[in-house]
């Protein structure tokens, strides 16, 4: 008897398909170059709307040197998990510096933002007496390291206060060994910023920890760019405060910035953290060289947020809906899948590259364009895109 052979995974193609049909099969674009705000994807040269490069720090001659300084210095990686032979000074540095950015005893790096709150959920919610309470758009990698942790979780519609409160309030909250709040400073879809002074009250209150994953608002927001937290004056208020080291500060790492007993129980219990080799010297070097420019150069952040004023001012004067934005992240919001594909499509097609959304990522009938300027876009970039959003709006009805 003969056994035909067939693909193993023959049933992807169904999944393909269906991928295609839902329009949320995604394709890479290529960047043939460094990221910057006009650069050149898949042979096309565009004003880049779409990187997290806030501060246009990818290409400081500063972070290039020391990147390389430090490949002199100690080799291209290290070949280790932090908790054998993994750790450098260098990465021990960079946790200090960091600590005394965000005001915090201590802070811990990681290997990702994303690993960061899967550590940090998975890590603190331990047992089926815990209780994880979460803001409905928080960030995936929440989302994830929530269903990771042990504890239940429950969901508040996005900043609703009152709603948050009568989760606390409730029996399950009351009687639960831990209760953590969880939210984004800056959500990134919307670009609107969480009530955190709300949050720190009703966790104060209830006897709550909050956890803040600051990744769009890191040298973006607060004195210096310190995040969330600073931005409204509560850093000694937020028990634990997340932050990324791929977005402004444009290299690549995730880090938790709180108290010296944190930092110790993680170290020994955070899987992310005892599992995965640790940075190499140039990332961490990298990320040193960006606090030196965070700290010794506020008008870099002046430069983002006067773009990021002009950009959000000339979409509304078209016309665009451009929803409850308080940051340089400005979604353009089209209201149907395929129209924002086509959209971006048209858009690539006369210079500017401004990413799709669509549906799970957001809630039918929101999809958009989510755009982000930076502190490098000129004056002339911006006028240009607004002038190709203009003419690809009207082309396809969704401006007058």
């Amino acid at each position: 008897m003969t056994t035909k052979s067939r693909d193993a995974f023959f049933f992807l193609e169904d999944e393909l398909a269906a991928l295609d049909r839902d329009g949320r099969r995604v394709r890479l674009r290529v960047l043939e170059g460094a990221q910057e705000p006009v650069c050149v994807i898949d042979g096309k040269r565009v004003v880049n709307l779409t990187s997290n490069n806030y501060l246009n720090l990818t290409v400081h001659p500063a972070l290039r040197k020391a990147a390389m300084d430090a490949v002199a210095r100690y080799g291209v990686g290290t070949a280790a998990v932090r908790s054998i032979i993994g750790t450098m000074d260098i990465h021990q540095e960079l946790e200090r510096r960091l600590a005394a950015f965000k005001g915090t005893e201590a802070s811990l790096v990681f290997q990702s933002g994303f690993a960061t709150n899967v550590a940090l959920c998975q890590s603190l919610m331990t047992s089926e007496k815990d209780l994880l309470i979460s803001d409905e758009l928080n960030h995936a990698s929440i989302v994830d390291g929530a269903r990771l942790a042990k504890a239940p979780r429950k969901i508040y519609p996005h900043k609703d206060m009152k709603a948050l409160e009568a989760i606390l309030a409730s029996p399950e909250a009351r009687g639960a060994r831990r209760r953590m709040v969880v939210t984004d400073g800056v959500f990134s879809m919307d670009g609107d910023i969480a009530p955190l002074p709300a949050i720190a009250d009703l966790a104060e209150r209830y006897e709550a920890v909050v956890m803040v994953d600051d990744a769009h608002a890191s040298g973006v927001l607060g004195r210096n760019g310190r995040g969330t937290p600073d931005h409204f004056g509560l850093t000694k208020r937020i028990q634990v405060q997340i932050g990324t080291l791929s977005k402004a500060f444009a290299a690549i790492g995730g880090y938790v910035a709180s108290n010296a007993n944190l930092r110790e129980y993680l170290v020994s219990t955070a899987r992310p953290f005892l599992f995965s080799s640790s940075h190499p010297p140039s990332v961490t070097a990298t990320c040193l060289a960006a606090l030196d420019v965070l700290e010794g150069d506020p008008g870099l952040i002046e430069r983002l947020w006067e773009n990021a004023r002009l950009f959000k001012e000339g979409l509304r004067k078209l016309g665009f809906d451009t929803g409850a934005s308080e940051t340089p992240i400005t979604p353009v919001m089209v209201g149907d899948t395929r129209k924002a594909q086509a959209f971006s499509a048209r858009l690539f097609e006369e210079g500017v590259f401004a990413l799709a959304i669509g549906f799970p990522t957001v809630p039918k009938g929101k999809e958009r364009l989510r755009t982000i300027v930076s502190a490098g876009h000129t004056e002339k970039d911006l006028e240009t895109a607004l002038a190709k959003f203009g003419k690809v709006g009207r082309e396809l009805g969704i401006i007058p």
